[in-house]
């Protein structure tokens, strides 16, 4: 195999991908190189695969690939590996490398030019490769060309998308690879050893009783600051009710379907409960963009959220929500991943972009994770997002993106009583940089606030679904509500409030739920 220490000239690459595409990109390994940008100079004719534990790297030629006489005939590394692998391995990578790339992929680059949300996605995909045998750098306009110019033939593929690019060689630091892989590990080290040193919440044995029929309806709102009316889905008992109103919020590239679980277990218990529909970010922004319709997720998003939150509040209190009389002045929010950040905001928390000026650039950052991609996107409207709403006496934010939003000690400032809930599998958001470090700072558990880590739960597991029993949060969710709403004045934060969790059975069998507010220490 080609030693290493060769001197090339080098130059980052950059891809321009989202959501499953970027998914099916670092999937495949050596087919990121396909997403780099530009029509060439020259075309790139080697890719280089570096194994920095076993000091060798694999040189492929890219003519090989095209031709299986010249595999046969050649004298690269993978000619080699092909020839004692008795023609079994060259095939099979030329096959990988001569897939159809998406239809979708030429039109998502072309509205996704200048993105902030895709910049932060390039920007962390540069750390695992490189082009050698150019100074430029390629940016998303030229992406667009690269693959327009592999298109020109019938669909782009992998192998023609490579030939696109301008240079000499494309190469894979497999090690950096390794480190993201650890990084990811250490990101829930702390978190295991709080679940594993405190009792899981107790479960209820009470076998469930019939409880009141929910009745499901969907309407629009008008509100000022979209241009369209706001979709709603409405939950509440069919007979009577507390007169009590919640509201969920969704995550990124979600809806309301996802959530009506945790809506059904609180209608069920009398509440009114309403699900806005986000329309900037929501499962049909999604596929409009990865059908090239629309741009990602705008910064602005993160202001809009919290004000949809507030119209529905507003709506409610002039009675525009269609067969709701409710109270709007004391209000739960709830919301899972980028909702749970939404009902952060509306819980009083001020935004601030100097973490995310900062740290969103530097890609060794220890606490770097998945989130930041969508996080550093919020840059140019952090500073018009504190958008606290003083109707919200509680929320409950599962899995949330916020470390980088939200300033040091942010949980004390707090006009809400807030129950943080992370998983300990979750790659997405990682536990301990996103949920047990800012929890842990300036001491937020003393005022009332708690943090709850679920045992096994990731990014997507801990979601209910439309089901009624609310899943594994449902007992915890429904707990909290009862709770904020019976402590009357005492919800307001303060020192050595008592949870408002109580003494109710709030557990889960299958995904141990560990309340470690009282065993943090302040960093």
């Amino acid at each position: 195999m080609s030693s290493p220490g060769r001197s090339r000239s080098r130059r980052s690459w950059r891809f321009d991908l989202s959501g499953r595409q970027l998914g099916r990109v670092l999937g495949s390994g050596l087919v990121g190189a396909a997403l780099l940008a530009a029509a060439p100079a020259r075309a790139i004719e080697e890719v280089i695969i570096e194994f920095p534990l076993l000091d060798m790297e694999v040189l492929v030629r890219v003519p090989e690939l095209e031709d299986p006489a010249l595999l046969r005939q050649g004298t690269s590394d993978l000619a080699e590996l092909d020839r004692a692998s008795r023609g079994m391995l060259g095939p099979k990578l030329a096959e990988v490398f001569n897939q159809p790339v998406p239809v979708g992929l030429v039109q998502l680059a072309e509205g996704s030019v200048g993105s902030p949300l895709l910049e932060q996605a390039l920007l962390v995909l540069s750390s695992l490769g490189s082009v050698e045998g150019s100074d430029q750098e390629f940016t998303g306009a030229e992406l667009q060309e690269a693959l327009q110019a592999a298109s020109a033939n019938g669909p782009p593929t992998l192998l023609s998308l490579i030939k696109a690019i301008p240079g000499d060689r494309v190469r894979f630091n497999l090690g950096r690879i390794r480190e993201v892989s650890e990084q990811v590990l250490a990101q829930r080290r702390r978190t295991d050893a709080l679940i594993a040193s405190l009792p899981a919440a107790p479960v209820s044995a009470v076998a469930e009783v019939a409880a009141p029929a929910v009745r499901r309806s969907e309407q629009s709102l008008v509100v000022a600051h979209r241009p369209e009316p706001l979709q709603l889905v409405l939950l509440r008992p069919a007979e009577g009710g507390n007169g009590r109103l919640v509201l969920i919020s969704h995550g990124l590239w979600d809806g309301p379907r996802s959530f009506e679980g945790w809506g059904q277990r609180l209608a069920r218990a009398g509440y009114t409960v309403v699900l806005p529909r986000h329309p900037g970010s929501d499962e049909q922004q999604q596929q409009e963009l990865l059908r090239g319709q629309v741009p990602p997720p705008a910064p602005e998003e993160l202001v809009f959220r919290p004000k949809d939150i507030s119209a529905v509040i507003d709506g409610a209190a002039a009675g525009q929500l269609d067969g709701v009389s409710v109270s709007s002045d004391r209000v739960v929010v709830i919301g899972h991943s980028w909702g749970a950040t939404t009902a952060l905001q509306v819980a009083g928390v001020s935004t601030t972009s100097s973490r995310l000026q900062a740290r969103c650039d530097d890609l060794r950052d220890p606490e770097r994770n998945l989130s930041w991609t969508l996080q550093c996107s919020w840059l140019d409207a952090a500073e018009k997002a504190s958008l606290g709403d003083g109707r919200v006496i509680a929320a409950v934010a599962v899995s949330p993106p916020l470390a980088l939003l939200f300033p040091e000690g942010a949980g004390r400032e707090l006009q809400s009583r807030v129950l943080l809930v992370s998983g300990s599998n979750d790659w997405v958001v990682p536990p301990d940089p996103e949920a047990v470090n800012p929890i842990s700072q300036g001491g937020a558990t003393a005022l009332g606030h708690r943090l709850v880590l679920a045992n096994g739960g990731d990014h997507f597991n801990l979601r209910p679904g439309d089901g009624p029993s609310g899943g594994v949060l449902g007992n915890l969710v429904l707990a909290w509500t009862d709770g904020a709403f019976a402590a009357g004045a005492g919800v307001k934060p303060r020192e050595g409030a008592p949870s408002l969790l109580g003494t109710t059975d709030w557990g889960h069998a299958q995904i141990p739920l560990v309340d470690v507010s009282n065993h943090l220490q302040a960093e």
